[in-house]
């Protein structure tokens, strides 16, 4: 499809690391983008990847931040210094979009909405993938009542951690990592884009194995200090009413668990891995035991990192609310930070952020398109 150059939304990159490469390969396809220049602390690195990419300009962070054509900043930074990073492309007018998680705590998620309040810009943090075809089929499926009234849930991921195949596993099992923060964005964003905010959670937190052996390479023997539980178990009492069980964990060798499923007055819907873009989806309607598969009702079955960022950039045109916004990243962050909280203090905690559920995807889009 082409494009409208008068249409382009011109994106700074802040952070040149692995992520970075599917955001700007995906940022050719969509219609509302045009990457004008990357920066890194490392800027060989920024340079790397503006010639393999084509980016016009590999910058340092403060040059790229003084660029007065950019309005998102895209920041693929660590974890630990989204905030950072996001405070000081408001604080320079700029829009920000953000990696997963927001912030690591709930303070630091405010701080950067009030700025962007304050200074009249936007915030939009990842996870997208609820953007791509095999959700927005499941929210399709919900809101058309094939399952009926959402009554309840199960959210699970398992496996054993990250120190067998990446190269700096450490991250995974400081504070502000673990298996919630890391993938429970892609799980809690994806059950709540279909059912809503949640209310409150309770929830058992605890640390398995006080040390990691590494056994990936290049750091192949040393031990990593856990400093954050790697199995929670959940529950969430939606404010719709539905009542959903998640565990998130780095301690399972093997499991059998579903990804997602939803289970309605009139029917149970799989969903699939949230952390992906495409199917498989299945339902089971009530009076009958076999599932069937439903074909993708939307675009987007590939990865499509990006495809909020895309959004956040037409909404800015159009005068809309974009999908992944800050204030759903905020809701997801407080959730996630809930169920440590609930099992330390043996009680529900109520969730006090919410959000508002924007408008599923239209169908029929074009690829590289997401308005009518």
């Amino acid at each position: 499809m082409p494009r409208q150059s008068s249409a382009k939304t011109k994106i700074g990159i802040v952070g040149c690391g692995y992520i970075s490469g599917i955001y700007c390969q995906n940022a050719k396809v969509f219609d509302a983008l045009e990457t004008v220049a990357c920066a890194d602390l490392d800027l060989e690195r920024a340079r790397a990847k503006a010639q393999e990419f084509a980016i016009p300009r590999a910058c340092t962070v403060q040059e790229l931040l003084a660029d007065e054509s950019i309005e998102i900043v895209l920041n693929l930074t660590v974890p630990k210094v989204h905030v950072e990073i996001d405070l000081a492309a408001l604080a320079a007018g700029k829009n920000v979009y953000s990696e997963k998680p927001l912030a690591l705590e709930r303070d630091q998620a405010a701080q950067v909405l009030a700025l962007a309040r304050k200074k009249k810009l936007r915030v939009g943090c990842a996870p997208d993938t609820f953007l791509g075809a095999g959700l927005q089929t499941c929210r399709k499926l919900i809101d058309d009542g094939w399952i009926g009234r959402p009554v309840a849930g199960a959210a699970f991921m398992a496996c054993h951690g990250h120190e067998s195949w990446h190269p700096a596993p450490e991250f995974y099992y400081e504070r502000g990592g673990g298996p919630m923060l890391d993938m429970g964005p892609y799980y809690l964003t994806a059950l709540v884009n279909l059912l809503g905010p949640v209310r409150r959670v309770t929830g058992s937190a605890q640390v398995t194995f006080p040390e990691r052996l590494i056994t990936s390479q290049p750091n192949r023997g040393r031990r990593i200090k856990v400093e954050t539980p790697t199995h929670l178990a959940g529950v969430m009492d939606f404010a719709d009413g539905a009542v959903v069980t998640i565990i998130q964990s780095f301690d399972i060798w093997a499991a059998q668990l579903p990804r997602i499923e939803i289970y309605g007055t009139e029917g149970s819907l799989s969903v699939p891995d949230p952390n992906t873009f495409g199917g498989p989806v299945r339902l089971c309607r009530a009076g009958s035991s076999e599932w069937q598969d439903v074909p993708l009702s939307h675009y987007y079955a590939d990865n499509s990192r990006g495809i909020g960022l895309a959004d956040m950039a037409l909404a800015l045109r159009h005068g809309r609310p974009h999908r992944a916004s800050g204030e759903l990243a905020a809701h997801v962050l407080d959730v996630m930070l809930a169920f440590e909280e609930a099992s330390n203090s043996n009680r529900h905690m109520e969730i006090k952020t919410t959000f508002a559920r924007t408008a599923a995807l239209p169908l029929g889009l074009k690829d590289g398109a997401l308005d009518d």
